[in-house]
Order: structure tokens, then sequence, then C-alpha cells
């Protein structure tokens, strides 16, 4: 990879221009892949980081144990707390499927507002994607339904890979997410199942970092690369992105332990 990385550093700006593109960004890179990216640098690229993916260790034979030892006294309590409220207001039932088909236009009509209440948005995704992803990797994707009245209230879509349960996109009932606290329910009741099932890690995409500090994750650093194609807007842009960068200005990031692996080398 290295050799390659190399390679592709120095040709790429020739290619960007013929195409007419001013801006070159190789994205989503993760820190084991540093050293051998180290020499996009002798072309030009400038390495930042990109909003982190969390992750938390699962080295505890069960929910209890993993809140006994892992979280802080005061937010273990607000959670015995939130999830005790929550079964006296409704019954909500989990449940588990692969293909999200039959349940699309709920479960959609829930992962709308959701990232529609973003202030940093990506990709917008479709119905056809949610459909897809189950019937193209039924032995990856798990959809973790919270189920009220025989209605769902919240989704979370993960994506298995060994010994990992990677949390992917969710969607709310908000008009019941906040008085049934079905962030806090629906993570528990993954976390449990995760514990259960052998999962030794449990992950989880970018934003929304405060839930996930207080569920002491840590931080999973990912880098983008990024270069102009122009040497003159280039020298410029290298000194700017360091105030740039989309990490900078989110107060929560700064509040995890390993937050200067970031930035690390």
């Amino acid at each position: 990879m290295p050799r390659d990385a190399c390679s592709l550093g120095a040709a790429v700006a020739d290619h960007a221009r013929r195409l007419k593109a001013g801006l070159i960004v190789f994205k989503e890179f993760t820190v084991e892949d540093r050293a051998a990216l180290a020499c996009l640098k002798d072309s030009g690229f400038t390495r930042i980081p990109s909003m982190p993916m969390t992750r938390r260790r699962l080295n505890f034979t069960s929910f209890e144990e993993y809140m006994r030892n892992a979280l802080s006294q005061k937010f273990r309590a607000q959670l015995r707390r939130n999830c005790k409220k929550s079964a006296e207001r409704a019954k909500l039932e989990m449940r588990i499927v692969t293909d999200i088909t039959p349940y699309i236009e709920e479960i959609y009509r829930l992962y709308i507002p959701v990232y529609e209440r973003s202030h940093l948005k990506f990709e917008k995704l479709t119905p056809e994607y949610f459909c897809r992803i189950g019937q193209a990797m039924p032995d990856k994707a798990l959809f973790f339904l919270m189920i009220k009245d025989e209605k769902i209230v919240s989704f979370n879509l993960c994506l298995k890979n060994d010994n990992e349960l990677c949390s992917e996109y969710v969607g709310f009932d908000y008009d019941v997410a906040f008085d049934l606290h079905l962030y806090n329910v629906m993570t528990k009741n993954i976390m449990e199942w995760a514990i259960a099932n052998g999962y030794q890690w449990y992950c989880s995409t970018s934003l929304n970092y405060e839930p996930k500090y207080h569920f002491r994750h840590q931080l999973d650093p990912l880098d983008l690369y990024v270069r102009h194609t122009s040497p003159a807007v280039n020298f410029v842009m290298k000194r700017a992105l360091l105030y740039l960068e989309p990490t900078r200005n989110d107060e929560m990031l700064k509040r995890f332990s390993n937050y200067e692996d970031l930035h690390g080398d």
C-alpha cells in the first residue's frame, strides 16, 4: 500500500486538473493507515481529522456489570431512572429483523426527522437503500426495532463485522421519544443483546457525541487527506485547514479522554 499511495499521490493532481477538479480529498482513513499514507505529504496533501466514529469495549458479562464498572455514578443513576420511567409509561418490545422491506414506510418516517434535526448532514439515504442493505448483506445487517402498541417508535440499523457491532443509522418518533427516553432504552437493549451474543465491541458512527461520551465510548479517529490542484492555492489552504477542519469547533469531542488521537501521528 505505501508504494501505491505514493504513486497515486504523485499522479492524481494532473488527473484532477484534466477533469477540471480543483480540490482532491481522500476520505475516512483509519489511524492504522497513517504510516502507509504519510508519503502523501510529499505530494502536497495535508492530513486533517474527519468527524470520528466511536467505540466501546464490551469486556463485561452483563450490561449490569458494564454499568457498575464503566459508567459514572451520576449517569448510571440517570440511566436507571430513565429506563424505569420508560417502563412505567409504556410497554416496549424489541424486535430484530434483517430485511426491513415490510416496515420501510414506518422506519423511513422515523429516519427523516433525525436527518433534518442534525446540524451537520451527510448524504440523505433513500428507502431503497434501507431495503437493499438487508437483502444484499443478510449476514451483516440488523435492524433493531422498538415497538409500542404494534407501532414502531424507533429503529437502529447496525452492521456486524466479526466481533464488532456498529450502530449506523437511527430513527425516532419524536412524539414519544423524549417521554419514553427511547435513545437510552434502545442503546441499553442493543448493548445487552451484543454482550449476550459475544460481541467484543460496540461502535457508532459520527456525530451526536454527547450520549456516547456518557456511555463511555472512546473516539475512533478518521482522517482526511486534502490538497488543491493549484500549488499557490494549496500553499494557503494547508495553513487555513488547521482552522477549518471539522472537529475544531466541537466542544464535546474535547471531553473524550483520547481527543488528542484525532491529531496525533
